[in-house]
């Protein structure tokens, strides 16, 4: 048995496409993978907690780290700073567990350029046909006709960024979905350079050799 380093994944799609509910399945069901924790400047709300729901900082402090090397990507919203601190990532990394991000095309760009690229896994998640993306949208009856069709032409600039991604699933299936992500996870921590136990295996493979040949 050979201990590994863990994974960046990052899980990108127009919205609609279904990247939340599998990012949940996968969260859900894979317990070597966590979920990224955001740092924001916005205020806590009832019942969210430091370190739980966000990393809650100042403008201040946030605009250090950002200056520091100590986000791997970051956006202003509303106002309100919101990006991914390279520190819990480098570490749960480093423990051996898988970190998502469920992020846009941008916030994978910038982590495609941090210092953490070379752990990155990406993913886009497509949906079967544009008319499917337009329904899913409309019967989930969380937004109005107006923000249905904002986001919608927002789509046609998010797709248009799938080649950058190492991996592509068409989200047809929500079950198939599930099982293809997992066979990506399965084999990206199989890969030889992120088995960090295999040297020292292989050297005690050889030490049985010398053993044998004595």
């Amino acid at each position: 048995m050979t201990n590994r380093r863990g994974i960046l994944i990052i899980l990108s799609s127009p919205s609609g496409a279904g990247k939340s509910t599998l990012s949940q399945r996968v969260l859900q069901d894979d317990p070597d993978v966590i979920f990224s924790v955001s740092a924001t400047t916005r205020a806590p709300r009832v019942g969210e907690v430091d370190g739980r729901e966000y990393f809650f900082k100042t403008r201040e402090e946030f605009l250090e780290l950002v200056e520091n090397g100590g986000m791997l990507e970051h956006a202003e919203v509303f106002g309100n700073l919101y990006g991914s601190p390279v520190a819990p990532v480098e570490a749960a990394i480093s423990a051996g567990k898988d970190v998502l991000f469920d992020v846009d095309w941008q916030g994978g760009q910038q982590i495609r350029n941090s210092s953490l690229k070379d752990s990155m896994v990406s993913i886009f998640i497509l949906p079967p046909s544009i008319a499917a993306l337009q329904e899913r949208l409309t019967k989930r009856g969380q937004d109005s006709p107006e923000v249905v069709a904002k986001r919608m032409a927002q789509s046609m600039s998010e797709i248009s960024h799938w080649a950058e991604y190492d991996y592509v699933l068409i989200n047809d299936n929500v079950d198939v979905a599930e099982a293809e992500l997992q066979a990506i996870l399965d084999a990206e921590r199989l890969r030889r350079d992120r088995q960090t136990g295999l040297v020292p295996f292989v050297q005690s493979l050889n030490a049985e050799f010398e053993a044998m040949s004595k």
